[in-house]
């Protein structure tokens, strides 16, 4: 009984062993490499396991590059995959640029990819340029007429400027500028209207695709409206402000005016109290020269009849209330 269990445990640990060699001698990936007349060893197989690299991964890559005509090595692919790169998709990208006669090195691939961009479909967009549809620009013409342009800007990507080169982004605000700047300088909206491929010629004279990831092949002008006028509508509000200034300027002099009248008439006010005062000395001043012996009775008589005829001439030279409504 104990010898079978000891054979069992054997056979065990042999099987164990077996798979435990094969997994750390790929055999099966090496004899692969050999028949697809790629050059690794079985040592460097081994030391991809224990530097954590997939062997698997370095060698199908390996494989498929030199069916494609790329000469990779294996250093150059464990050192991206050590980087945190997708081997898989940059060995796409090299073949797919090889056959489109696109120059892309494995290094520029690289750095494309660890940048953050994805350089299969960079390849991708060199082949096959992209349409981006800019969103309404509106600009005013010198004439105060408001249009509004959409283009659709063809571009495809340039390799050499994926890596710190603007985005989409960039290419939108460079397009809707050059727009306004062009429909800002036209005499009127007629011209813009009648030449639209004026836009055209004059943004892409611009070169507004340097410093980006792409490159611009054609601008052209998708639709174009009349806004509003703009010129007209300034008028308007300028109009309306003046009055506004002279409405306030006017209620400023009205209050001046205002503020006058009443200051005057506290003058007057004032020099109606002098006359009541001065007035109300006169019997003080009588009855100082009566007793003074300067004004006799009949002086003071006299003086009576002066003041009732002049009285009576004041009251004649003016008209009655129904005199005034019979006239």
């Amino acid at each position: 009984m104990g010898s079978e269990i000891s054979l069992i445990l054997i056979v065990v640990g042999g099987v164990i062993a077996f798979f435990l060699l094969l997994y750390l001698l790929p055999v099966n990936l090496w004899f692969t490499a050999q028949l697809s007349n790629v050059r690794i060893s079985l040592l460097n197989l081994v030391l991809m396991r224990l530097r954590r690299v997939p062997p698997a991964l370095v060698s199908n890559a390996m494989i498929i590059s030199s069916k494609a005509g790329l000469r990779i090595s294996s250093n150059e692919i464990e050192t991206h995959y050590l980087a945190g790169g997708n081997v898989n998709k940059v060995i796409k990208a090299l073949i797919s640029a090889d056959k489109a006669n696109i120059p892309l090195d494995f290094k520029l691939a690289t750095a494309i990819d660890l940048a953050g961009r994805d350089v299969f479909d960079a390849v991708q967009l060199s082949v096959n340029p992209n349409v981006i549809n800019t969103p309404p620009v509106a600009a005013v013409a010198k004439d105060g007429i408001q249009l509004i342009a959409k283009a659709r800007v063809t571009v495809r990507a340039n390799i050499n400027q994926l890596v710190g080169g603007a985005g989409e982004e960039t290419i939108l605000a460079r397009v809707g500028e050059g727009i306004v700047s062009t429909i800002g300088s036209a005499l009127n909206h007629k011209e813009v209207l009648e030449s639209p491929d004026r836009i055209s010629k004059t943004v892409l004279s611009k070169g507004l695709d340097s410093g980006t990831a792409f490159e611009i092949l054609s601008i052209d002008i998708a639709d174009i409206n009349i806004g509003e006028n703009v010129g007209a509508k300034l008028q308007t509000d300028q109009a309306e402000a003046d009055l506004k200034v002279a409405n306030a300027r006017a209620e400023e002099r009205r209050a001046m005016a205002v503020a006058t009248e009443q200051e005057m008439r506290a003058k007057a006010q004032e020099a109606r109290a002098k006359v009541i005062e001065a007035e109300s000395q006169v019997p003080l001043a009588m009855a100082e020269a009566f007793r003074s012996g300067n004004l006799g009775i009949m002086d003071y008589y006299k003086m009576q009849n002066i003041q009732a005829d002049t009285d009576m001439r004041s009251s004649i030279s003016k008209p009655t209330s129904g005199d005034k409504g019979k006239s």
